[in-house]
């Protein structure tokens, strides 16, 4: 069983294949804060809409100094094949296996049927790192349809960002 990450804690570092080459790595210490995004995979309408439309948002990210990336458990194929369909530039990392699945503490479903997916996969997730690779936002869901809005994803980073918002639910 999968156990929920720490905010204020540490991501879990790892680095995935990304599509068009080269990689997508995610905690640790970067020049910026890092915003990973997991999504179910191709066979997921949902997250080709809510993924879309933080296409659309992107530049508002990059303004905050915030990288956005995605990653799901979807192999080569598959995860070129969504970034085509919904027309993604930013980093996808793919081949997530189960066990950094639940090393990220995200729920991890069995597909329902063959047309579905032929492996395991994550249901969504969010997180969101400072430049110290520290946790300050940690949002998993065990449903397809439960997402954060963007707009006010990004209207807490720059309040965090800016006002020195410290991350919530630490206490123990």
């Amino acid at each position: 069983m999968s156990e929920k990450l720490a905010a204020g804690g540490d991501l879990p570092e790892m680095t995935l294949p990304a599509t068009g080459g080269g990689e997508v790595r995610l905690g640790g210490k970067r020049d910026g804060w890092q915003a990973v995004f997991v999504y179910r995979g191709l066979h997921c309408p949902i997250c080709k809409g809510y993924l879309g439309r933080l296409q659309e948002k992107l530049d508002a990210f990059t303004e905050l100094g915030v990288e956005v990336v995605t990653v799901s458990g979807d192999p080569k194929d598959k995860a070129e094949k969504f970034v085509e369909e919904v027309g993604l530039t930013m980093p996808m990392g793919y081949d997530m296996s189960v066990e950094q699945m639940k090393a990220l503490g995200l729920y991890v479903s069995a597909p329902r049927s063959d047309a579905e997916t032929d492996r395991p996969f994550p249901e969504p997730g969010l997180f969101v790192t400072t430049d110290e690779g520290k946790l300050q936002i940690v949002e998993i869901a065990n449903a397809p349809f439960i997402r954060p809005e963007i707009d006010l994803i990004l209207r807490g980073l720059n309040a965090g960002k800016n006002n020195g918002y410290p991350a919530r639910g630490t206490m123990v």
